[in-house]
Protein backbone atom coordinates (compact mmCIF):
# COMPACT_ATOMS: atom_id res chain seq x y z
CA UNK A 1 0.00 0.00 0.00
CA UNK A 2 1.27 3.44 -0.95
CA UNK A 3 0.47 6.75 0.76
CA UNK A 4 -1.32 9.42 -1.30
CA UNK A 5 -2.78 12.86 -0.78
CA UNK A 6 -5.65 14.18 -2.90
CA UNK A 7 -6.81 17.79 -3.18
CA UNK A 8 -10.26 18.28 -4.68
CA UNK A 9 -11.78 21.67 -5.52
CA UNK A 10 -15.57 21.73 -5.79
CA UNK A 11 -17.80 24.34 -7.40
CA UNK A 12 -19.23 26.64 -4.73
CA UNK A 13 -22.59 26.92 -6.52
CA UNK A 14 -23.51 23.30 -5.66
CA UNK A 15 -25.00 22.40 -2.30
CA UNK A 16 -23.30 20.47 0.52
CA UNK A 17 -25.26 17.29 -0.26
CA UNK A 18 -23.82 17.16 -3.78
CA UNK A 19 -20.27 17.58 -2.44
CA UNK A 20 -20.86 14.81 0.11
CA UNK A 21 -22.32 12.58 -2.61
CA UNK A 22 -19.23 12.90 -4.81
CA UNK A 23 -16.90 12.32 -1.85
CA UNK A 24 -18.91 9.26 -0.78
CA UNK A 25 -18.80 7.80 -4.31
CA UNK A 26 -15.05 8.42 -4.59
CA UNK A 27 -14.28 6.88 -1.19
CA UNK A 28 -16.55 3.91 -1.94
CA UNK A 29 -14.65 3.31 -5.20
CA UNK A 30 -11.41 3.44 -3.20
CA UNK A 31 -12.66 1.02 -0.53
CA UNK A 32 -13.99 -1.39 -3.18
CA UNK A 33 -10.40 -2.13 -4.20
CA UNK A 34 -9.08 -2.38 -0.61
CA UNK A 35 -7.95 1.23 -0.37
CA UNK A 36 -7.82 2.85 3.04
CA UNK A 37 -9.15 6.42 3.15
CA UNK A 38 -7.58 8.25 6.03
CA UNK A 39 -8.28 11.77 7.14
CA UNK A 40 -10.68 13.96 5.14
CA UNK A 41 -10.14 17.66 5.82
CA UNK A 42 -12.71 20.16 4.59
CA UNK A 43 -10.89 23.43 4.15
CA UNK A 44 -14.00 25.28 3.05
CA UNK A 45 -14.49 28.09 0.56
CA UNK A 46 -11.32 29.79 -0.71
CA UNK A 47 -10.68 32.45 -3.34
CA UNK A 48 -8.56 31.47 -6.35
CA UNK A 49 -5.45 33.40 -7.33
CA UNK A 50 -6.85 33.48 -10.87
CA UNK A 51 -10.07 32.45 -12.59
CA UNK A 52 -10.57 28.72 -13.14
CA UNK A 53 -13.39 27.76 -15.53
CA UNK A 54 -14.80 31.30 -15.16
CA UNK A 55 -15.08 30.88 -11.37
CA UNK A 56 -13.36 32.91 -8.66
CA UNK A 57 -13.71 30.59 -5.64
CA UNK A 58 -13.93 26.94 -4.81
CA UNK A 59 -14.64 24.55 -1.92
CA UNK A 60 -11.43 22.70 -1.01
CA UNK A 61 -11.23 19.15 0.39
CA UNK A 62 -7.98 17.33 1.27
CA UNK A 63 -8.00 13.52 1.48
CA UNK A 64 -5.14 11.44 2.89
CA UNK A 65 -5.22 7.78 1.89
CA UNK A 66 -3.20 4.59 1.48
CA UNK A 67 -3.88 2.37 -1.48
CA UNK A 68 -2.57 0.59 -4.53
CA UNK A 69 -2.51 2.46 -7.87
CA UNK A 70 -5.59 0.77 -9.44
CA UNK A 71 -7.79 1.88 -6.52
CA UNK A 72 -6.52 5.45 -6.82
CA UNK A 73 -7.31 5.38 -10.56
CA UNK A 74 -10.92 4.39 -9.78
CA UNK A 75 -11.26 7.20 -7.22
CA UNK A 76 -9.77 9.66 -9.69
CA UNK A 77 -12.25 8.54 -12.35
CA UNK A 78 -15.13 9.55 -10.06
CA UNK A 79 -13.64 13.05 -9.73
CA UNK A 80 -13.12 13.36 -13.51
CA UNK A 81 -16.74 12.42 -14.25
CA UNK A 82 -18.32 14.59 -11.52
CA UNK A 83 -19.62 17.93 -12.78
CA UNK A 84 -19.29 19.37 -9.26
CA UNK A 85 -15.48 19.06 -9.31
CA UNK A 86 -13.53 21.98 -10.78
CA UNK A 87 -10.06 20.48 -10.31
CA UNK A 88 -8.38 17.62 -8.47
CA UNK A 89 -4.81 16.45 -7.96
CA UNK A 90 -3.50 13.16 -6.57
CA UNK A 91 0.05 13.10 -5.22
CA UNK A 92 1.96 10.06 -4.04
CA UNK A 93 3.70 10.93 -0.79
CA UNK A 94 7.30 9.84 -0.22
CA UNK A 95 7.59 7.08 2.39
CA UNK A 96 9.68 9.36 4.63
CA UNK A 97 6.95 12.02 4.78
CA UNK A 98 4.14 9.48 5.23
CA UNK A 99 6.02 7.70 8.03
CA UNK A 100 6.61 10.96 9.85
CA UNK A 101 2.93 11.89 9.64
CA UNK A 102 1.84 8.46 10.87
CA UNK A 103 4.22 8.64 13.84
CA UNK A 104 2.94 12.10 14.77
CA UNK A 105 -0.66 10.96 14.52
CA UNK A 106 0.04 7.90 16.69
CA UNK A 107 1.68 10.02 19.39
CA UNK A 108 -1.20 12.51 19.37
CA UNK A 109 0.89 15.44 18.13
CA UNK A 110 -0.38 17.83 15.53
CA UNK A 111 1.60 18.81 12.46
CA UNK A 112 4.07 21.65 13.04
CA UNK A 113 2.87 25.03 11.90
CA UNK A 114 4.88 26.59 9.11
CA UNK A 115 6.70 29.87 9.81
CA UNK A 116 4.92 33.05 8.75
CA UNK A 117 5.52 34.17 5.18
CA UNK A 118 6.26 37.72 6.23
CA UNK A 119 8.36 38.53 9.26
CA UNK A 120 8.06 41.80 11.10
CA UNK A 121 11.18 43.96 11.00
CA UNK A 122 11.59 46.76 13.53
CA UNK A 123 13.96 49.57 12.60
CA UNK A 124 14.88 52.10 15.26
CA UNK A 125 15.62 55.62 14.18
CA UNK A 126 18.97 56.94 15.33
CA UNK A 127 19.03 60.14 17.32
CA UNK A 128 21.27 62.78 15.66
CA UNK A 129 21.60 64.71 18.86
CA UNK A 130 19.93 67.75 17.30
CA UNK A 131 16.93 69.09 19.11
Amino acid sequence: MRPYETMVIFDTSVDEAAVNGVLDRALAALKAKDGNPGRVERWGKRTFAYEVDHKREGYYVLIELTSEPPAVADMERVFVLADEVIRHKVIRLPEKVAGRRAAMAASGQSAPTPPPLVQEVVVEKEDDGEA
